[in-house]
C-alpha cells in the first residue's frame, strides 16, 4: 500500500518498520507495518497532460489526489468502495428481511480537459440493520411473533435463515461490557438444548455438553428460546456456538446479496429524487463537506471549488421513423396491407405515438395457440376470450392480423406440464406460429416455456401476466404486438433511410456485447456472454450469438468464433453482401479493464475475418457503452428542463468540459427522464478505423437508440448493446435448473453432469428456428 507525504520524511532512504495494534473482532490484531521511500508523484506531469502537451495521464498522481481527498471522509463515514456511509439520522429506509436503505456519498477524482474534477453525487445502498439475531431471524423468516414460535425452525426455514445470516458479523451480549465479534460460519441443524459440543473439566476430563445446559452452569442464564438453532461463529473445525438470544447483528455492513424483487421497488421509491432536488442534495454535500478547510486537503495545498461545473452541451435532432403497411403471410410473401401506406413518426422527447400508423412489416397469424399457468379460478375463461378479442382488435390495428380463434386453449399447472404440452402443439398443429402463455405472478414457469420454446422445439412464445389479462388495456397490447411481430420475424419501424447518417451509404454491420455475471455472493455460476449483430441495411433485425464462460471472466472468451457466426449469418441474410465496417457496442466493461478488453476483443474481431477470408479487412469501431457512473447533468437554465421531474431533454451530448482531456469520449442522454434523475450514457470511443468525426459517431449513436423494438420511445443505450443484454438475461433462465424446494433447500433434479462446461453450453444452445427471429425481445 502506499502513503503519501507532502515533504520527504527524515529517515532518507532507510527502511523504518513499526508495530501498530488495531481492535479486532475477538482479541486486538499487532501488524507490523515497514516504511520505504518508493518515488516521488510530480503533479507537473499531471498538468501537462490535463493541458494536451502530452497523451499519456499519470495515473501515479491521480491516484494520490484521489488518497488525499478520501482520507478525512474515510475517518468519519463507512466507505463502500468510492461511496460512504452514515448510519440512518433523521430517516428510516426499511426494506424487509433485516435491511435497511443507508444514504451516503459517491466521491472520486477524475481527469478531464484543462483542470482535474471531483465527481461528487448522492448515493445508496442497502445495509444490515443493527438488531438483535432474534428480530433479524423474524423478519427473514416472516414471524410475526417470536413467542409464537414454539416449535423448532422447519428445515426450509433455516435453509432460508442460514443463507441471509452466513458470513455476518455478530456480537455478544452476555459478558457484560465485553462485546466480542465472530462471524457467522454456519447455523445448527439442532436446538440449543439438543447441540452438543466438548467441554474439557477443571479435571482434564472431556464431556459432551449441551449449549442450553452450559449457559445455564456458566452464566445462570436459563435460555428463553433452547427450541431455537444456534449460530456457529468463527472457523467451522473449532465448533464454537452461540444461542440466537445472546447476539446482535453488528451496524455498518453492506449487504451484498442480491435485493429481492420487492427491495428493490422500495429501495428505488426511497432513493429516486428528481433532478432539481438531486442538484440541491449535490450542492448541499459539498459546502457540508467544506473541502478547503480539510486539513488534510491544506496539506497538499489543494483547492476545490465549490460551485458546479459549467458545460455546454447540445441537443441533438431525433430521427425520423418509418412505418408501413406490408404484411407478411405464411408463406413468407409481402402482401399489401389493409391501408398499406407509408407514414412516418417523428419524436418527441424521446416518445413517438404508433396510434394510426402500422407495422413496417406485420406478420399474419393464423395458427396460434393459448396455455394458461394461471388456475381457472384466477383466470376464467371469459376473461381470455375478452382478451383474445381485444389483441386481436389492437393487433390488426398495428398491421399483424390475428385471424380467427386459438387452435388451442387450455388450463395447465407448474413448469412439469410444459414441455408434454409443447410436444403436442408442435405434433398437432403443424403450421403453429405463436403460444400465448398466461403466467400466475413471477413462477419458475416462465423460465421452462423458455427454455422449451427457445432451445429445444423452436416455438415463439409470448408470456403474458393473468393481471394483465383480467384487466386489458390498449397500451399492454400494444406492448405486446411489438414484441410478438418481431418474434415472427416482422420488422416493426426503421429510421428513414433518406436521412440516414452517411455510414449507411456502404454494407456496415452493427454489434453488440455484453457480459453479465451471476449475483454477487454466488460463487459457481458461470458469466455468460452475449454478442448480437444487424442483419439488414435498416438496421432493424438481429441475430444473436451467446457463450458460457469461466465465472466472472469479463473479457469475451469467444468473440472470434462468435463475430465470425454473425458475419455469416450477415452474408446470407443481405443476400451476399460483406460489411464494409463493423461498429462495436461493448457494455459492462470498467475504465480499468479498457486495454486489457481492447486488445483481446479488437484482435478477436480481426481474427474472424481473417478467417472468413485472408484480405478482407473492414474498417472497425470499438465504442464502449457505460452507464454505471456517477455523472450527473443538470439544465443551468430552468425553462429548459424537460418532463415531470425536470431532467435535461433528450438527445443532449456533452464532448467537452467534463471529457478526458486526450481520449475520444463523449456524454449522451438519449431517453426522456420519467423517474428521479436521468443518467447519461457515456461512450468511449478506444479504435475507430472508420474515422468518424464526434458529431458523426453522437448523431448514428442516438439515432440507433430510438431503433429498440420493444417500445414507441429511444432508450438509454444503443439497441445493439440493449440486445446483448437481453441475450444473455435470457440465457441466464435457459441454464436454470428444474428445482423443487425441499427441507434442504432447492435441489435440482439430474446430476451434477448437468453443471460441465460442455452441458451448459448445450443448454444455451438455441434452436435452429428460433436463430432465424429475435426470440430475446
Amino acid at each position: 500500500n502506499n502513503l503519501y507525504t507532502r515533504d520527504l520524511l527524515p529517515i532518507g532512504n532507510d527502511r523504518l518498520e513499526l508495530e501498530v495494534t488495531l481492535p479486532g473482532e475477538g482479541k486486538d490484531r499487532v501488524f507490523r507495518v515497514t516504511i520505504k521511500w518508493v518515488a516521488q508523484v510530480s503533479l507537473f506531469n499531471l498538468e501537462e497532460a490535463l493541458e494536451g502537451r502530452t497523451r499519456q495521464i499519470p495515473y501515479d498522481a491521480i491516484l494520490a489526489l484521489d488518497v488525499v481527498m478520501r482520507h478525512l471522509p474515510s475517518m468519519t463515514y463507512t466507505p463502500v468502495g468510492r461511496s460512504f456511509f452514515s448510519s440512518p439520522d433523521g430517516y428510516y429506509h426499511p426494506l424487509g428481511g433485516g435491511r435497511e436503505v443507508w444514504f451516503g456519498f459517491h466521491q472520486s477524482v477524475r481527469p478531464s480537459q484543462w483542470k482535474m474534477m471531483l465527481n461528487i453525487d448522492v448515493s445508496a445502498t442497502a445495509f444490515y440493520k443493527a438488531q438483535p439475531v432474534i428480530e433479524f431471524m423474524c423478519e427473514v423468516l416472516d414471524i410475526r411473533d417470536i413467542n409464537e414460535q414454539r416449535k423448532p425452525l422447519t428445515d426450509s426455514q433455516r435453509v432460508k435463515f442460514t443463507k441471509e445470516i452466513k458470513g455476518l458479523k455478530i456480537e455478544i451480549t452476555h459478558c457484560g461490557t465485553m462485546r466480542r465479534k465472530y462471524r457467522v460460519c454456519n447455523v445448527t441443524r439442532r436446538p440449543a438444548q439438543m447441540q452438543s459440543f466438548p467441554l474439557q473439566l477443571e479435571n482434564g476430563q472431556t464431556v459432551e455438553c449441551t449449549v442450553a445446559k452450559y449457559f445455564l452452569d456458566k452464566y445462570k442464564m436459563k435460555l428463553r428460546y433452547p427450541h431455537l438453532p444456534c449460530l456457529q461463529v468463527g472457523q467451522e473445525h473449532k465448533h464454537t456456538y452461540l444461542p440466537l438470544e445472546v447476539c446482535n447483528i453488528v451496524a455498518g455492513q453492506r449487504c451484498i446479496k442480491k435485493l429481492t424483487d420487492m427491495q428493490t421497488s422500495t429501495m428505488i421509491k426511497a432513493t429516486a429524487r428528481s433532478a432539481p432536488d438531486r442538484e440541491r442534495e449535490i450542492n448541499n454535500l459539498v459546502r457540508r463537506a467544506d473541502f478547503n478547510n480539510d486539513a488534510y486537503v491544506q496539506e497538499f495545498g489543494l483547492a476545490i471549488s465549490n460551485s458546479m461545473m459549467e458545460v455546454r452541451g447540445r441537443v441533438l435532432p431525433p430521427p425520423k421513423l418509418q412505418y408501413g403497411g406490408r404484411v407478411s403471410s405464411m408463406s413468407g410473401q409481402l402482401l399489401s396491407g389493409p391501408q398499406n401506406k407509408v407514414s412516418l413518426a417523428l419524436p418527441n422527447q424521446g416518445v413517438w405515438d404508433m396510434r394510426g400508423k402500422q407495422f413496417f412489416t406485420g406478420v399474419e397469424i393464423r395458427v396460434w395457440a393459448i396455455a394458461c399457468f394461471a388456475p381457472q379460478r384466477t383466470v376464467r375463461e371469459d376473461a381470455l376470450r375478452n382478451f383474445t378479442q381485444q389483441l386481436q382488435k389492437i393487433s390488426n390495428d398495428a398491421g399483424m392480423p390475428i385471424i380467427g380463434q386459438p387452435c388451442f386453449c387450455k388450463y395447465a399447472t407448474g413448469p412439469d406440464q410444459v414441455e408434454p404440452m409443447f410436444r403436442y402443439l408442435k405434433s398437432t398443429f403443424s403450421h403453429l406460429q405463436l403460444v400465448v402463455v398466461v403466467l400466475p405472478g413471477k413462477t419458475p414457469v416462465y423460465a421452462e416455456v423458455k427454455r422449451v420454446g427457445d432451445t429445444v422445439l423452436g416455438m415463439a412464445t409470448q408470456c403474458v401476466q393473468a393481471k394483465n389479462v383480467n384487466k386489458t388495456s390498449p397500451q399492454t397490447l400494444s406492448n405486446l404486438c411489438l414484441k410478438i411481430n418481431v418474434k415472427l420475424g416482422g420488422i416493426n419501424s426503421i429510421l428513414v433511410p433518406s436521412i440516414r447518417p452517411k455510414v449507411f451509404d456502404e454494407p456496415v454491420i452493427f454489434l453488440g456485447a455484453d457480459v453479465t455475471h451471476p449475483p454477487a455472493g454466488d460463487n459457481k455460476k458461470p458469466s455468460i456472454a452475449a454478442v448480437v449483430g444487424s442483419m439488414d441495411a435498416h438496421p432493424s433485425r438481429y441475430a444473436a450469438t451467446v457463450r458460457v464462460q469461466q465465472h466472472r471472466q469479463e473479457i469475451i472468451q469467444e468473440l472470434s468464433s462468435m463475430v465470425r457466426e454473425l458475419l455469416i449469418m450477415f452474408y446470407k441474410s443481405t443476400g451476399g453482401f460483406k460489411p464494409h465496417r463493423i461498429i462495436l457496442y461493448r457494455d459492462g466493461v470498467s475504465e480499468g479493464q479498457f486495454p486489457h478488453v481492447l486488445q483481446h476483443e479488437l484482435t478477436a474481431i480481426r481474427e474472424a475475418c481473417i478467417k472468413l477470408e485472408a484480405d478482407y479487412k473492414p474498417g472497425i469501431t470499438f465504442i464502449v457503452v457505460q452507464k454505471r457512473h456517477h455523472t450527473r447533468l443538470f439544465c443551468a437554465d430552468k425553462k429548459e428542463q424537460s418532463g415531470k421531474s425536470g431532467n435535461i431533454p433528450a438527445g443532449t451530448t456533452v464532448d467537452v468540459g467534463i471529457t478526458h482531456p486526450t481520449e475520444f469520449d463523449f456524454y449522451l442522454c438519449s431517453h426522456q427522464g420519467i423517474q428521479g434523475t436521468s443518467r447519461p450514457s457515456h461512450y468511449h470511443v478506444l479504435w475507430d478505423d472508420n474515422h468518424f468525426e464526434s458529431d458523426e459517431l453522437q448523431c448514428l449513436t442516438y439515432q440507433l437508440c430510438h431503433t429498440y423494438v420493444r417500445c414507441t420511445r429511444s432508450v438509454s443505450i444503443p439497441a445493439p448493446a440493449y440486445y446483448a443484454h437481453l441475450v444473455a438475461f435470457r440465457a441466464r433462465y435457459h441454464l436454470v435448473e428444474k428445482e423443487h424446494d425441499s427441507g434442504e433447500g432447492s435441489h435440482q433434479s439430474g446430476c451434477s453432469e448437468d453443471r460441465t462446461p460442455g452441458a451448459m453450453a448445450r443448454a444455451i444452445t438455441v434452436h435452429a428456428d428460433t436463430k432465424k427471429v429475435m426470440y430475446f425481445a
